[in-house]
C-alpha cells in the first residue's frame, strides 16, 4: 500500500484528502507544519507527499526545498495563491504538479494515481543515449558524462520523452499530456519551469542549448545527436 504524506495546517482539509485518499486505497499521515512535516517524511518515507504551501513556521517552499536536497520523492503542492510565479517557482524547486485552492478533492486524488502510475509505471527498455546522456529507463537512472543526475519523477519523465523521440517538435500541452497523463489549459506554462530545471541538469542554458532546443512559436525538442 503506497503512503501519501498530506501537509496542510487548515485540520478540515486534511481531514477531507485523509478521507478521499484512504477510500482510494492508500495509506496516510499528516502534518500541520513544516517542521513536522519534515520529521514525518524522514520517518515514514513516504511514497507521495501533497505539501501546502502556505505553512506556519518553515514554509511550505522551504520544506520543498528540504525534501529535495534528500530525496526525489514525487511532491504535488497546494497553493491559495493564484499568481503564477507562486506556482513556477514551486516547480522550479522540484515539485511535480500543483492544485489550487479550492479543489475538488477527487481530482487530488486524481493527479496523486497519475504521478505514482508515471513513477511505477515504466516499461523495460533498452539503454537510451543521446551525446553524453545515457537513461536506464527501468531502473528510473539517467547519468550525465557518467555522474548520476538527480532529477524528479516529472524530470525524469519529460527527458524520457525527448530521448525517445529525438528531433520531433512537442508543444507544450503535448508535453504536460505525456508527463503528467492529462493536459489541463492554463496548466501548459508549467511545463517550462520543468524545462529549466532539467536544463540546468543537463549543463544547458536557453540561449545556447546543446540537448533541449527551444523551437519558437511552437515548444520544444530534443537535439538529434
Amino acid at each position: 500500500m503506497d503512503k501519501i504524506l498530506v501537509v496542510d495546517d487548515e485540520k478540515q482539509i486534511v481531514k477531507l484528502l485523509k478521507a478521499y485518499l484512504e477510500r482510494a486505497g492508500y495509506e496516510v499521515i499528516t502534518a500541520g507544519d513544516g517542521n513536522s512535516a519534515l520529521s514525518k517524511f524522514r520517518e515514514e518515507h513516504p511514497n507521495l507527499i501533497i505539501l501546502d504551501l502556505m505553512l506556519p513556521g518553515l514554509d511550505g517552499i522551504e520544506v520543498c526545498k528540504a525534501i529535495r536536497r534528500e530525496s526525489s520523492t514525487p511532491i504535488i503542492m497546494l497553493t491559495a495563491k493564484v499568481e503564477e510565479s507562486d506556482k513556477i517557482l514551486g516547480l522550479e524547486l522540484g515539485a511535480d504538479d500543483y492544485v489550487t485552492k479550492p479543489f475538488s478533492p477527487r481530482e487530488v486524488v486524481a493527479r496523486v494515481n497519475a504521478v505514482l502510475r508515471r513513477t511505477k509505471g515504466l516499461r523495460e527498455e533498452e539503454v537510451l543515449r543521446i551525446g553524453e546522456i545515457e537513461m536506464h529507463p527501468q531502473k528510473h537512472t539517467v547519468y550525465m558524462k557518467g555522474k548520476e543526475l538527480p532529477l524528479t519523477p516529472t524530470e525524469f519523465d519529460l527527458l524520457r520523452v525527448f530521448m525517445e523521440n529525438p528531433g520531433r517538435v512537442f508543444t507544450r500541452l503535448q508535453l504536460l499530456e505525456k508527463v503528467q497523463g492529462y493536459a489541463y489549459d492554463g496548466y501548459e506554462r508549467t511545463i517550462d519551469a520543468h524545462i529549466k530545471n532539467l536544463r540546468k541538469h543537463l549543463g544547458d542554458s536557453p540561449r545556447k542549448s546543446r540537448y533541449i532546443l527551444t523551437v519558437h512559436g511552437v515548444g520544444y525538442k530534443m537535439a538529434e545527436e
